[in-house]
């Protein structure tokens, strides 16, 4: 899932100045192509153009792209997908898309493909692997490579916490540290802390969370606690069973947590939230802390209020029933009514290659490659690449199935109902939610 923005085009420029070192390509097409990428509007897409020049002049083929911004992404991409269009060779969909285009045939299935080139999905972080490449999940069945590894995390004011007179007021109150938290009750006694104080003659907020109801943002938040206090899509043993397990007494806990969260400390206007919202509260000194998916890092990094070590990152904090994080990012497919398969999976060779996944990383791209990010640099290559190592090892993600959409929609609703609106009570939310998503799947046949 996922939807984002990035660092900016002169420092993209800079990046690209030597190419990208050591890439090879042979051609197989028998004559030149003009492959067209689809992907979302953001920062990463436009380095992604400057990366595809080299393999334009390695392959002889010429590349357009289509960027759709993030708001109208899925609806025009899965339009596109869903009428036979004719305009993406190439498609970087979103990690819930996986299962209805493969199982309509809209993706070409890369099995074949990858044992030709000796592309091994081994090769690749195995998280994104399940979350962007493979349909049905946990088989060797692949229709995309992973292309942007992406997770939700968090952004905080380190300038703030390391103010000896906040450290000293914080250590009386709390009787610890001010310091990264390490539970989600600790993220909600520093949000507390903050909330209306005054810091340089401004007063500033604790925190920014996705609250969004239109698309996926308020799922997208209230996941990384539901996730931490034991809710479960369903009965590990027994496939879209689901009483008991969205709805246990422990998924109950966690949308309190979510919902009181939410009062105790968001800003200002924050009830239909996402990630450029909260971006902007961030960067414009409102907040201490801010959920937001790893992609915002490097521009957090470079800008010149917020940047340059006044931020720090850390991955989201434990909660009663473990550590987790929601799963952001995408993989790369070739879209099988293309009439330049061959030519597109070219591309697919190319970018699956060390040196351009390499390059990738380097120009705030998000490489899901093992070499790339566990070679002995990576964690110090970045202020936040170890926070990124130790997100993309505790991700889980939303339903892949081909109806996600139609599970999707009930549960912005109830959530944004319960946290935002104050409508009902958590349970009453979770008891609904089994109810619309119950319904979903007898639609489909699945109960």
């Amino acid at each position: 899932m996922k939807n984002r923005m990035m660092n900016s085009a002169a420092t993209i420029g800079l990046l690209f100045g030597a190419g990208v070192a050591g890439a090879t390509l042979t051609t197989t097409s028998a004559q030149a192509a003009d492959l067209t990428l689809c992907w979302a509007a953001w920062d990463p897409a436009n380095a992604l153009v400057e990366m595809s020049k080299d393999f334009e002049a390695q392959s002889g083929h010429t590349m357009s792209f289509e960027f759709v911004p993030w708001p109208n992404f899925a609806d025009r991409m899965l339009n596109e997908l869903n009428s036979g269009g004719k305009l993406c060779d190439l498609l970087i969909g979103d990690s819930q898309w996986i299962g209805g285009a493969a199982e309509n045939g809209q993706y070409v299935k890369l099995n074949d493909f990858f044992d030709q080139e000796g592309i091994k999905m081994e090769d690749f972080l195995p998280a994104t692997v399940t979350g962007y490449a493979e349909w049905p999940k946990n088989t060797p069945n692949y229709y995309a490579l992973p292309a942007y590894a992406d997770v939700v995390g968090w952004t905080y004011r380190k300038d703030w916490f390391e103010r000896p007179e906040l450290q000293a007021e914080f250590k009386e109150k709390y009787g610890r540290d001010l310091a990264v938290p390490a539970t989600l009750a600790e993220l909600k006694d520093i949000g507390e802390f903050f909330q209306g104080r005054e810091i340089d003659g401004k007063t500033v907020y604790g925190a920014a969370i996705y609250t969004e109801r239109g698309s996926e943002g308020i799922t997208m938040g209230v996941t990384n606690a539901l996730y931490n206090y034991g809710f479960l899509y369903e009965n590990p043993d027994k496939p879209y069973d689901l009483e008991g397990f969205v709805n246990s007494a422990a998924a109950i806990e966690g949308l309190e947590y979510y919902k009181a969260l939410y009062e105790c400390c968001t800003p200002p206007g924050a009830s239909d939230a996402y990630m450029s919202q909260n971006i902007d509260a961030y960067k414009s000194g409102q907040v201490a802390m801010q959920m937001n998916f790893a992609f915002i890092w490097p521009g957090v990094e470079a800008d010149p209020n917020v940047g340059g070590g006044k931020s720090g990152y850390f991955a989201n904090p434990a909660g009663p029933a473990g550590q987790y994080a929601q799963l952001g990012g995408q993989g790369i497919s070739v879209v099988a009514n293309s009439d330049n398969k061959d030519a597109a999976l070219e591309y697919i060779k190319w970018f699956a290659q060390k040196d351009v996944q390499q390059k990738w990383w380097d120009v705030g791209g998000a490489s899901a490659m093992r070499a790339v990010v566990e070679d002995p640099g990576f964690a110090s290559s970045q202020p936040f690449a170890q926070t990124f190592l130790d997100s993309m090892a505790i991700v889980k993600d939303f339903w892949a199935e081909p109806a996600y959409a139609s599970l999707l929609l009930p549960m912005q609703e109830r959530i944004h109902n319960y946290v935002v609106a104050g409508n009902g009570t958590a349970k009453e939310a979770l008891d609904g939610l089994v109810k619309d998503w119950d319904e979903v799947f007898e639609d489909e046949g699945k109960k």
